[in-house]
């Protein structure tokens, strides 16, 4: 996780009845609105920990407070050329806010800039993961208990309400659990999965599913990434130098198209960085690029990548167009060491959406060749990040269109959340992962007032 953090903005919660229609699509408005989630936006801010300055600009979604709780992360140089060359471009940079602690906090230590964020975790406790952020404190409370190393193999239920769970612990010995309330958050492929193997006398289909929607509608992000080289001999020796530091973040975003067509069609969010610092990933890339070479070619090629320039990245985070080509379902031969069927996953990209990333990659090469790149590219591609997840379980008002209820109840069992990205109709054009913990904290609030009702 890199910790890019950017809201939802309010048309995003109603595609459908905001932007012009998309054939073979099931695109569908949100049953909540911007407004029901803000309050949550801003609770994660402070809680889970999110970094940076709210700059006016036109497409800055409403807030309830003026700015983010913690102050931006240490930026780097390159981050002032961004600015000025989006300046001469007509384009508005806008600060990334990040989920990593600028400062010390209680039982957690400001980011400490080893430059390993993305696929890395977080030696300082500083990046706001959910274990970092919460789930830590949730076991000093005492109210808390993590059971590791441990697989969830069915939930059962009469035709009303889940009954118990079986999980598989770490001895491979089999146990349940009963609760008043039960919360799935698996991330959404698994989520699904699980639903589905839960199938029963009451659910055939699996569980929840009489509607046949788990598993429907899968979403990921859409876009794509770019790069460029910024050849040292290119820039005076001060401005080289300063090319070279390692720690500090870009934090820089760009959003002018996340509207397109004169508001007609949705756009996307692009944030820029450097390649990462791992050695051995820089290599790999570098062997990569261009021809296949070997032996002392091959070792030139590496030390020209290492010595001679340094790569400036970009990636692009747009919608990911529900469809029907796109879902979950269970594998009919291929089962787990636990004898339960796996996942089978259809990847399906709209058309759509690759036009989508086609033109804002444009976009982002205009800044990187204003800047000074060389050798700018982009690779706008149908296969998408694994790491981003969501639908499979949509929430809806129509028990008939949707699993859950809009608190993210099952519609059929009135016992059971699923809490993780599975919600979501629609991803919109940035990164899910602080909308889920907004929604999270929302759904929260419902489960408190069901506990007490």
């Amino acid at each position: 996780m890199s910790g890019y953090f950017h809201r939802l903005k309010p048309k995003d919660f109603k595609l459908k009845s905001s932007y012009e229609e998309i054939k073979n699509s099931n695109i569908v408005d949100w049953p909540i609105s911007y407004e029901d989630l803000e309050p949550y936006y801003t609770k994660v801010e402070s809680i889970v920990g999110v970094s940076g300055y709210a700059k006016k600009h036109p497409f800055l979604e409403p807030r309830s407070t003026p700015d983010f709780p913690y102050s931006a992360t240490d930026e780097h140089v390159v981050s002032s050329w961004l600015d000025k060359a989006c300046e001469r471009l007509s384009f508005n940079a806008l600060p990334t806010p990040r989920a990593i602690l600028s400062r010390d906090e209680k039982d957690r230590r400001g980011c400490e800039y080893a430059g390993y964020c993305g696929s890395y975790g977080c030696a300082s406790g500083a990046k706001s993961s959910a274990r970092e952020a919460l789930i830590n404190r949730a076991i000093k409370t005492g109210n808390c208990t993590v059971l590791a190393d441990s697989f969830v193999k069915r939930l059962n239920s009469n035709a009303e309400e889940v009954t118990d769970i079986e999980y598989i612990d770490k001895e491979n010995k089999s146990h349940f659990v009963q609760a008043k309330i039960y919360v799935l958050a698996a991330q959404a492929i698994e989520s699904s999965r699980l639903l589905l193997n839960s199938k029963n006398e009451f659910f055939k289909n699996g569980l929840a599913n009489n509607s046949n929607q788990v598993g429907k509608n899968l979403l990921f992000s859409a876009g794509g990434v770019g790069e460029g080289a910024f050849y040292y001999e290119d820039f005076s020796p001060e401005e080289a130098q300063e090319l070279t530091v390692i720690g500090p973040f870009v934090n820089r975003s760009l959003q002018d198209w996340y509207e397109l067509d004169e508001g007609k069609k949705k756009g996307a969010t692009i944030d820029f960085l450097f390649e990462h610092n791992n050695a051995v990933a820089r290599a790999t890339q570098a062997m990569s690029r261009g021809d296949l070479v070997w032996g002392d070619t091959l070792r030139k090629k590496v030390l020209h990548d290492f010595k001679k320039r340094r790569i400036f990245t970009f990636e692009i985070f747009a919608d990911w167009t529900p469809h029907n080509n796109c879902f979950v379902s269970l594998d009919d031969e291929v089962k787990d060491k636990w004898g339960m069927p796996v996942a089978k996953v259809r990847i399906g990209a709209h058309p759509y959406d690759i036009e989508v990333g086609n033109e804002i990659a444009k976009h982002a090469e205009k800044v990187l060749e204003e800047m000074g790149a060389r050798e700018v590219s982009s690779s706008i591609s149908p296969y998408p990040p694994q790491n981003l997840q969501a639908g499979g379980c949509s929430f809806g008002d129509n028990a008939k269109e949707s699993v859950l209820d809009k608190n993210c109840k099952t519609h059929e069992l009135n016992n059971l959340y699923v809490t993780d990205g599975s919600f979501m109709p629609t991803g919109g054009s940035v990164p899910f992962t602080w909308t889920i913990y907004a929604n999270s904290f929302r759904v929260a609030d419902a489960i408190i007032k069901d506990l007490q009702g």
